[in-house]
């Protein structure tokens, strides 16, 4: 069995509107490995977007323990969540969220910058090789409104890879995207997953949930189901399938 990277135990989360408390998160246990490629489903208020903010040490749990890599985040302060995150996690969101004066190499080495051991010459050659790792390497200097939809989000992707983070967290990263892009980004992140990436990826689309290797459903704050894709899709195989676009 490979090592946990995410151990959660009996964790919630509430929060307070005024007099009325929202139980967010009921009690929820959940563990991820090395090299797991995992799927967090659910409708709006299912709780997965909590779980995902809890995840990347955006936010805390009311009560509960999350090991991320054997680290106890629970009593950390602000600071060390902000290392934490820089050091063990990527992340990847649906709106890409680049700079848009930057070109995509500045964009990817964003993370780095935060990273004193991290020197100019080396933060720009992990760079370029994130930017080489997904297929953007003719598009380094280019700003983000110079690329296509699929090229900001492969630049999003090279920035999540940059710092060799324990775990990639991926929320609705092709809920902006059409078919062909999708499957196009799905078909990275399979071949990251493949070469030993953990992928921690949100979606509501069973289609999408397909390409990864455990679904995990979330309801009312409580994971209701999991289970293993015994045969996932691949995402590349789904492109051969696409008629071919002609200008």
């Amino acid at each position: 069995m490979n090592k946990e990277i995410i151990s959660i135990k009996d964790l919630r989360k509430d929060f307070h509107v005024g007099e009325v408390t929202v139980h967010a998160l009921r009690s929820v246990d959940l563990t991820i490995h090395e090299g797991d490629f995992v799927a967090i489903m659910g409708t709006s208020g299912s709780g997965k977007s909590t779980m995902l903010n809890i995840l990347g040490c955006l936010d805390k749990p009311s009560s509960g323990s999350y090991l991320l890599d054997g680290t106890d985040v629970s009593n950390l302060s602000k600071n060390e969540l902000a290392r934490l995150r820089n050091l063990k996690l990527g992340f990847v969101f649906q709106s890409y969220n680049l700079l848009p004066r930057t070109s995509a190499l500045e964009n990817v080495e964003l993370p780095l910058f935060y990273n004193n051991s991290v020197k100019p010459r080396e933060r720009r050659e992990r760079a370029m090789a994130a930017l080489g790792a997904v297929g953007l390497a003719d598009r380094v200097h280019h700003m983000p409104n110079q690329l296509s939809g699929g090229q900001q989000q492969r630049v999003a992707i090279a920035r999540s890879l940059v710092n060799d983070p324990v775990v990639i967290l991926a929320d609705e990263a092709t809920g902006n995207l059409d078919t062909r892009t999708s499957y196009e980004i799905m078909a990275l992140f399979q071949d990251l997953n493949a070469r030993g990436k953990t992928i921690v990826f949100v979606t509501h689309e069973p289609e999408i949930a397909g390409f990864t290797t455990r679904n995990v459903h979330f309801r009312d704050g409580n994971i209701v189901k999991q289970h293993a894709v015994e045969n996932p899709g691949s995402a590349r195989e789904m492109l051969s399938t696409l008629p071919v676009e002609t200008d």
